[in-house]
This record gives C-alpha cells, sequence and structure tokens, in this order.
C-alpha cells in the first residue's frame, strides 16, 4: 500500500522587486533639523584636604552641603540634583623604609539639570566661587520626549514619499502603495541622548549675594536632531 504524497505545495515568496506589473521603488528618506535646547547640564565637583581624615571629611561635608543649598536655593528652575560619586583617599609619602599618609583628599561629585537658562548663568558662577569646587558644562541638550524627534521623523517620511514620487515620475509612473517603512538600524537602535520646550526665561533663583560674581552671560547651542527611513512602494508599470 501506498502513500500519495502532499500535493499542497508552499506559495512562492513575492518577488523582492516588484512584477512587470507593480515594478517596486526603493528610497531613503533624511532630515536634518535644529532647535534650541531644552535643558542644560552642569557637573559640580567639590573637594577637601585635610591631614587627618577626620578634618577632610568635616571640610568636604561643609562644603558640599554649601554646594547643594545654593543649587536648591534655585527652586524650579533646577529640575534634577544627582549626587554622583564620593570619595577619600590617603595620600602616601615616604618616610625612612616604609610609607605614611601625609594628607587626605575628598571629593564629592554633583550633577544638576536646569530648564532655566537665565538662572544658569548666574548659578554657574556662584558655585565656581565657592572653595575648592570644580564646576563643568553646561551640557546643552532636548528632552528625550521632545516633540523635535517627532517633527524630524515626518520630515524624513515627507522626503521618503517625495523621492519616490519623482523616481516614478520621470517613468511616467505614478505610486500605489506603500510596501515598507523602517528606521534604517532598527534592529540595533541607540536612543537619542537627548520633552517639549517648556523652559522658564524669568528668574527665580535666591538673591544674589553681596559681593557675589557677576553672572555668566551663556549662549545656548541649539541642537541638531537626524532622521533617516527606508521606504518601499509600489507604482504602476513605466512608460518605456
Amino acid at each position: 500500500m501506498t502513500t500519495d504524497a502532499p500535493t499542497d505545495t508552499p506559495a512562492p515568496p513575492p518577488a523582492p522587486y516588484g512584477t512587470p506589473e507593480a515594478p517596486r521603488v526603493a528610497v531613503r528618506g533624511e532630515a536634518r533639523l535644529e532647535f534650541d535646547p531644552e535643558i542644560a547640564t552642569i557637573d559640580v565637583s567639590v573637594g577637601a584636604r585635610g591631614t587627618d581624615r577626620r578634618t577632610a571629611l568635616d571640610d568636604l561635608t561643609r562644603r558640599n552641603n554649601e554646594a547643594l543649598t545654593l543649587i536648591k536655593s534655585y527652586g524650579d528652575a533646577v529640575e534634577k540634583l544627582v549626587t554622583g560619586s564620593f570619595s577619600i583617599n590617603p595620600e602616601l609619602t615616604r618616610h625612612g623604609r616604609g610609607e605614611r599618609v601625609r594628607a587626605y583628599h575628598g571629593r564629592v561629585n554633583i550633577s544638576a539639570q536646569l530648564a532655566d537658562f537665565t538662572a544658569l548663568g548666574e548659578l554657574t558662577t556662584r558655585l565656581a566661587d565657592l572653595e575648592l569646587t570644580t564646576v563643568g558644562g553646561p551640557w546643552w541638550a532636548l528632552r528625550p520626549d521632545s516633540p523635535a524627534h517627532g517633527e524630524a521623523r515626518r520630515q524624513a517620511v515627507r522626503e521618503a514619499v517625495q523621492r519616490a514620487r519623482e523616481y516614478a515620475g520621470a517613468l511616467g509612473a505614478n505610486l500605489t502603495a506603500l510596501v515598507e517603512l523602517a528606521d534604517i538600524g532598527a534592529e540595533n537602535a541607540v536612543p537619542f541622548a537627548t520633552r517639549a520646550p517648556a523652559y522658564a526665561m524669568s528668574y527665580g533663583g535666591a538673591p544674589e549675594a553681596p559681593g557675589a560674581p557677576p553672572a555668566l552671560d551663556l549662549e545656548p547651542q541649539r541642537q541638531t536632531v537626524y532622521a533617516q527611513v527606508n521606504a518601499r512602494f509600489t507604482m504602476t508599470p513605466p512608460v518605456l
């Protein structure tokens, strides 16, 4: 007794490049737009040095509190305040055939994020005027959920459609359907290091201390947003 082989065979995959009746056109859409930054981040490093560990710790604690109090005095202008790292290290020196502790060095790193750029310049200089305090930045950025990213993506899609229409029009054809739309490198996407423009321009910081240094005049750096998409369309048969 024999068994008949199955007669059903899988349908062939669709032609990757379309057919003469429905050719495909593949294009890339790109957009590069500039926007004003929405946030700025500064890094503050507070240091201390003492001949014994307790002295170094006491000085470091006092200076760290002074820096935190100053930053917090700016209220809602400061959106995020984070203590990054703390260290206390002995400084060794040679003493005869051995070593001994010469001094202790302490350091605390603080990161502050602001959306009020008017307060930013004054806060930066007042922090830099504190004892054994180093200020780095500012680093300008867009918020992760900024509408700027969506605008760039929409612009990239519009460019892809326009480019595909131009290719089809050069052949006397018209687009008929969208087959595929994909981010370039979607399988290994890297999140943007960069929310809506909503920074306040009115000053809301602490009263200026007598003898305080003049505020820095900081010019925000415009942010560039890129977007790229791959798009495939079908079109009517060309007129050749």
